[in-house]
């Protein structure tokens, strides 16, 4: 007896991390039903992968390709080759710059206003009678099945001098009388712009709120008033926290989208007074100027501020989004 213990003794007193340091466990085979599947889905996936790419990615790589030329549909032979020079001649012009600060300004301004709008009406319709939900969905979805061109013209139209109607209606307001010109100066103007854009996609990010709060456990806010939780801090420790990946979808897509805008710009101002952003300024230069060259070097670095924007925005929400569906 006294010997099996001592034989077992050194095997039963060795440290665990003592020895070879224990591979990872081989991952199982696929079965052949898996491989069918994943074949399917390829097959099925194949057809829009590919159109996508057509669609998307020929036409950045033949802008970036034309970037590097002055080239303008005037003079299609004299065509030359300047590597980044349109890169350096864009970068040193105040007129780029002036036009990314009005881009970066709408695009802080508006989706800072409908996080909070679209936070409020996902509130009210996370809260409404259940015979409700239905209506004001569809009440609240109204704006955002507006074509942006048809809601454009429809604010223009309402602030405009000579056919609208607002400044018989805002004439109690300081400054505000019949001649009042909404869209002869920058100021004004910006603020039309970026009132038709909160009207137009508040709903959107509402409803993208909405699908957020219905994934928050009732049990944890119940939980938190039974602590003695007021409604303020169950909606800071309990509500926001578990929300995090929806509001940070809201904040990319509406960021990405606002920082492209062009419809309201284009038929509100044209882009005058100090109101002309990055994509009206490539437009300008490529259909107006015919300088395709100098445009599509603008359309790449607005597109590279798009990915840089996407890139800010998913690292600074930091949400996993794969632990969430259990991968």
């Amino acid at each position: 007896m006294s010997h099996a213990a001592t034989t077992e003794t050194p095997a039963a007193a060795a440290p665990p991390n003592s020895g070879r340091r224990r591979s990872a466990p081989a991952r199982a085979p696929l079965s052949e039903r898996a491989r069918s599947e994943r074949r399917l889905g390829i097959m099925l996936a194949a057809p829009a992968f590919l159109v996508m790419m057509a669609v998307t990615v020929y036409p950045i790589l033949q802008a970036v390709y034309d970037s590097l030329f002055s080239y303008r549909l005037t003079a299609p032979g004299e065509r030359e080759f300047v590597g980044v020079d349109n890169y350096g001649v864009l970068l040193t012009d105040p007129v780029f710059w002036r036009g990314l600060g009005v881009t970066l300004l709408i695009t802080v301004v508006t989706v800072a206003v409908e996080l909070v709008l679209g936070f409020l009406l996902a509130l009210v319709m996370h809260n409404a009678i259940t015979r409700l939900r239905g209506l004001l969905r569809t009440a609240i979805l109204v704006p955002y099945g507006t074509i942006t061109v048809v809601s454009a013209f429809a604010w223009f139209f309402a602030f405009d001098i000579n056919t609208g109607f607002m400044n018989s209606w805002l004439s109690w307001l300081p400054g505000i009388d019949e001649t009042f010109n909404w869209f002869g100066s920058a100021t004004p103007a910006l603020t039309i712009i970026m009132l038709s854009e909160i009207w137009k996609t508040t709903p959107f990010i509402s409803l993208l709120l909405l699908s957020g709060l219905a994934q928050v456990p009732g049990e944890l806010t119940e939980a938190a008033r039974v602590d003695g939780g007021t409604r303020w801090e169950v909606m800071r420790r309990v509500v926001l926290p578990n929300m995090k990946a929806a509001i940070m979808v809201a904040v990319l897509f509406r960021a990405l989208d606002a920082f492209r805008i062009f419809d309201n710009v284009f038929i509100m101002t044209n882009g005058a007074y100090g109101t002309e952003v990055l994509s009206l300024l490539a437009y300008r230069t490529s259909i107006g100027r015919l300088e395709i060259g100098m445009g599509s070097a603008i359309s790449v670095v607005l597109f590279l501020c798009v990915i840089g924007i996407a890139v800010i925005a998913i690292r600074g929400f930091k949400v996993d989004l794969a632990s969430g569906t259990g991968r």
